[in-house]
């Protein structure tokens, strides 16, 4: 009978407590020496090894105010999803692997008989569910946003419906906003409280809707041709014939889809179950390197700079966090700010599009499949931009010299393009921005003219 995700689920959880351990308290484990690589499915962790050692640390020095005379009044947090499972069609490419190592991989190595008697439990009815871990990942960075803005995120203000929580409608987002609310519910002790949320995909799958991007890049076979040239690139033959070398199976066998479904099953170990899983030891960091590469190739052609249409499909939710800070704005001279807080939960590809349409991350040279030993030290490096639960967290102040607004990537603040100042004045950020305000119009970017549906390369 086959397992479901569900019972993998409870299984999961009912080890770990029988161990001794809780996911609300992280174990150390042995952490790959690749896993700083894993891109979009790494973890929070890398991005924050401090929380190893105190999963709810905040850094106060990093969230005070711009000036002892500021207040923060409004808060537009847009949050990534939790670690979740490999989706269907990522299990499929497990599965592949895992029967051709055990048919046909030989030698006596301790690490290849590790391979060969772990257990293939991933199933195709996961298809990118939360986990228990991913479900810790927004409980804690709940409560780490709560003590660190304690005057936009408060159990009076949430009793007063002053915040306010938006979702995609893909189950692995709406049970992130509930595990976030979660979060809240614990902190404060909360016993009767209902928890209210949103869905909304025109802002947090806006990509869905956008018609010139899904025909000219998500369903453009030559849209993402970097990709598809770097996976037959010297760099990638290299891994390839290691792996094969190491698993003694035939070079022809080990496809680069092979290749990256060990890199895939190494970090879906990892983030999932804290482990350092034996298919770690067939790559090393130059394999992971080019891996991470690959991945990366993907992200910039398919979601950043590499078309430009990836950024504006982003324009209805670049405007909705811009009217939402403007309504604050607006609150604030005429009285009391209505909603403090508002927190969206959304995909890696929610937040790639919006970063690239506000000029973060971009490289001086385009990545390429040629250009790879030039780009170890890329801006573009979805490990660091988008893990699990990856989060932008706009914060607006009252201040003396009138509003300001701070920008955090990852509970980090981050200085806006062109601007020396960590906390600028709102109206220098809106003057900054002006073209894409009055302009980034979506129906203009996403429409396309019937007669241009069969031409869709760029």
């Amino acid at each position: 009978m086959k397992i479901t995700y569900f019972l993998i689920n409870f299984l999961i959880t009912a080890s770990s407590v029988m161990v001794g351990l809780s996911f609300s308290k992280l174990a150390r484990p042995t952490i790959p020496a690749i896993a700083h690589y894993f891109g979009t499915k790494g973890r929070y962790e890398e991005v924050n090894p401090h929380l190893l050692d105190d999963i709810l640390f905040v850094n106060r020095t990093l969230v005070v105010p711009p000036s002892p005379d500021c207040r923060a009044i409004h808060m537009v947090s847009v949050i990534r999803h939790g670690t979740r499972y490999p989706t269907t069609k990522n299990v499929k490419k497990i599965a592949r692997l895992f029967d051709l190592v055990v048919s046909d991989a030989s030698g006596s190595a301790s690490w290849l008989n590790n391979i060969k008697t772990w257990k293939m439990w991933y199933t195709e009815d996961m298809d990118g569910r939360l986990v228990d871990k991913g479900r810790d990942d927004h409980r804690h960075l709940a409560m780490r946003l709560a003590q660190s803005f304690p005057t936009l995120i408060s159990e009076d203000l949430l009793r007063a419906n002053r915040i306010e929580f938006i979702t995609s409608s893909k189950h692995r987002c709406i049970d992130s906003v509930k595990a976030f609310q979660e979060g809240l519910h614990r902190l404060w002790d909360v016993q009767d409280m209902d928890y209210k949320h949103y869905v909304d995909d025109s802002l947090m799958r806006f990509f869905d809707h956008c018609e010139r991007f899904v025909e000219g890049v998500e369903k453009n076979k030559t849209a993402l041709k970097e990709v598809e040239r770097f996976k037959s690139s010297a760099e990638m033959d290299a891994v390839r014939k290691k792996i094969s070398n190491r698993l003694q199976i035939p070079y022809n066998q080990i496809t680069p889809d092979m290749a990256e479904a060990v890199f895939f099953l190494c970090s879906y170990e990892f983030a999932i179950k804290s482990e350092n899983s034996p298919w770690c030891d067939l790559l090393d960091e130059s394999d992971a390197q080019v891996l991470e590469y690959k991945s990366d190739l993907k992200q910039y052609w398919k979601r950043g700079y590499g078309h430009d249409i990836n950024r504006k499909s982003s324009c209805p939710l670049f405007h909705d966090i811009f009217k939402r800070l403007d309504k604050a704005a607006n609150d604030y001279r005429f009285g009391e700010v209505k909603k403090t807080a508002t927190i969206q939960v959304g995909h890696g590809e929610t937040l790639l599009p919006l970063l690239s349409l506000l000029a973060f991350f971009k490289d001086e040279n385009p990545l390429t499949a040629e250009n790879f030993s030039s780009q170890h030290n890329r801006m573009f490096r979805s490990s660091q931009i988008v893990p699990y639960a990856a989060n932008l967290v706009f914060v607006l102040y009252e201040c003396s010299d009138r509003l300001r607004v701070q920008l955090f990537l990852n509970e980090k603040p981050m200085t806006f393009p062109s601007m020396n100042h960590s906390a600028p004045l709102y109206e220098t950020v809106r003057k900054h921005y002006s073209k894409l305000l009055h302009g980034c119009d979506f129906n203009k970017e996403c429409d396309v003219p019937q007669s241009n549906l069969r031409n869709t390369e760029f």
